[in-house]
């Protein structure tokens, strides 16, 4: 499949930034395929590591069965919007990325990514902590990995003359 190619390519930064966008975010937005065609979005806590973005689930819901209908999502993340209001515009970066879910099934990938997300959002808790945590919730755990096919970044025209 060949995306599309950003309309303000002008405004587009480079694959570097947009993985550092990623990096640093602290939530994003998933879009799937809803019930009845109807698009869901969701915001999640995530993790990105090894070129791919982790975030926990539980095994059953709304989440769950739209990736097992279509594993083909997209992933949002606004890593600035500040509002110039006297210029009725923003100055925004952000990164969108297309890709396919799947469940984490290795145990070890699993336990990785459980505790990746622990210490990113949770980094005055101790490593036993941690342990502790994700032995206490891994049996009702779901882990999905979103893995990125096609990734790209923009920022404002504005935020463009601005900076």
């Amino acid at each position: 499949m060949a995306f599309r190619q950003m309309r303000r390519a002008r405004q587009a930064h480079p694959e570097s930034e947009s993985r550092a966008i990623l990096k640093a975010g602290i939530s994003a937005v998933l879009a799937l395929s809803g019930d009845d065609g109807y698009p869901y979005a969701l915001p999640l806590n995530y993790v990105y590591a090894n070129g791919a973005v982790y975030f926990h689930s539980a095994k059953s819901g709304h989440k769950t069965d739209a990736i097992a209908r279509c594993d083909k999502a997209s992933l949002c993340v606004i890593a600035r919007d500040d509002v110039l209001s006297e210029k009725f515009t923003t100055l925004y970066k952000s990164v969108i990325a297309f890709g396919r879910i799947s469940a984490v099934k290795d145990e070890e990938e699993l336990r990785r990514a459980a505790r990746l997300l622990a210490e990113k959002y949770c980094p005055l808790s101790s490593a036993q902590e941690i342990t502790a945590e994700i032995e206490k919730y891994l049996p009702a755990l779901a882990v999905l990995r979103f893995d990125i096919e096609h990734l790209t970044g923009k920022q404002g025209a504005e935020f463009l003359q601005n900076t």
